[in-house]
């Protein structure tokens, strides 16, 4: 079956992943190496992945090039890219058009990266604190994450987004939050504030066990939160989703909010995911066996998973109550059949009682509390 949306239906997003870095970042567990030898046999790879997928997925509105750092890319490495994914899909006029790039790392200019196309670009900050960028083990110090905004800005970049993360025990809230009063003074659309999250078999999560650092309590972690959220309101930022801001609708990422809004996506490269209706793939973590699988010209990605509807009901919930945006109650009995909470309306009341939720007019969606609690808030539901 062809998976061309209908008319009026939102168009799928396509992800491709560049699994390569310098070095890795001690926190990290995203699938990359840095052994940079094999760039050129992935790119040949991604290219025939695309062109086996071109008769099912035909035209997008969104293109994500992330990582890894895909900035590490020549300009002609990404004009190749450009080339296939033009060669085998669509685009649609005015489509988001992103790359990740690390301050520091990249090969292709600025201003190359917009004549290519890209009109989005998404800088990995992560702080402007030494103290902080040294723990996580980023390549970049604070002098050259606020050269990176200045001169994605000068090559004619509008739309300019940075991560950051909090909770590290180098940084405090009040100090997290100079760096936000920091950032709003630069040409900076949107940002993303993640929580540090020590995952399973990264050095820092053996520098925890080993107790050389204390992370912040859930107390800690819900007051940095709730205070980066009224912070970047009250500068102008639009919270709306937990991890993300932007200034104004018009700055919010398109291609992430398909994640959160189960529009469907094509996932190209080591370890991407994809989606379709109630179908999800993804190609596994192994630079090897994507290599080999696509020389044979078979797709590299594992056998789909159907999700049944009480699993796309819950993840319906569970994604709109991480966004402003909120859920509709009308469409989803529409879509499937049921209503979102019981006949009483009992939950809903309590949580809206308890400053959760919000319930009005067509939409149910998070407090700013409601936000920080949303994985609790599905499960109630």
């Amino acid at each position: 079956m062809k998976t061309t949306a209908g008319f009026g239906e939102p168009l799928p997003g396509l992800y491709i992943h560049f699994p390569f870095c310098l070095s890795k970042c001690l926190y990290c567990d995203f699938y990359s190496q840095t052994n940079l030898a094999h760039v050129a046999a992935f790119l040949a790879a991604a290219a025939k992945e695309m062109s086996l997928y071109r008769d099912l997925f035909s035209r997008f509105d969104t293109v994500y090039l992330g990582g890894g750092t895909p900035s590490l890319l020549s300009q002609n490495e990404i004009a190749f890219l450009w080339q296939k994914i033009n060669e085998n899909f669509s685009l649609a006029k005015d489509s988001e058009i992103t790359i990740e790039v690390n301050p520091g790392d990249g090969i292709c200019s600025y201003s190359n990266l917009r004549d290519l196309g890209f009109n989005r670009i998404n800088l990995g900050v992560q702080s402007f604190s030494d103290a902080t960028l040294s723990f996580l083990g980023r390549r970049h110090d604070a002098a050259n994450g606020l050269r990176a905004i200045e001169d994605a800005r000068e090559a004619g970049f509008e739309n300019i987004g940075i991560d950051l993360i909090y909770g590290t025990p180098t940084e405090t809230c009040d100090a997290f939050l100079a760096s936000l009063a920091l950032a709003a003074d630069l040409p900076i659309t949107h940002i993303s504030c993640y929580q540090l999250t020590i995952e399973e078999n990264t050095p820092l999560k053996k520098r925890l066990t080993a107790g050389e650092f204390n992370l912040p309590t859930e107390d800690e972690q819900l007051g940095f939160f709730m205070n980066i959220s009224i912070y970047l309101e009250d500068l102008g930022f639009t919270h709306y989703e937990i991890s993300n801001f932007a200034r104004g609708e018009s700055h919010q990422s398109s291609h992430n909010s398909k994640y959160w809004r189960h529009i469907p996506y094509l996932g190209i490269g080591c370890g991407a995911h994809s989606l379709w209706g109630n179908k999800r793939w993804w190609n596994p973590p192994s630079l090897k066996d994507y290599l080999e699988n696509l020389s044979r010209d078979v797709l590299p990605a594992a056998a789909p998973e159907t999700l049944n509807e009480d699993q796309l009901r819950l993840e319906t919930i569970y994604l709109g109550l991480r966004t402003r945006r909120g859920i509709d109650p009308a469409l989803f009995t529409q879509t499937y059949g049921k209503e979102i909470i019981s006949a009483n309306n009992a939950v809903l009341a309590r949580l809206v009682n308890e400053g959760l939720l919000i319930s009005e007019g067509e939409t149910i969606r998070p407090t700013r509390r409601g936000m920080a609690l949303a994985d609790s808030l599905a499960i109630l539901l």
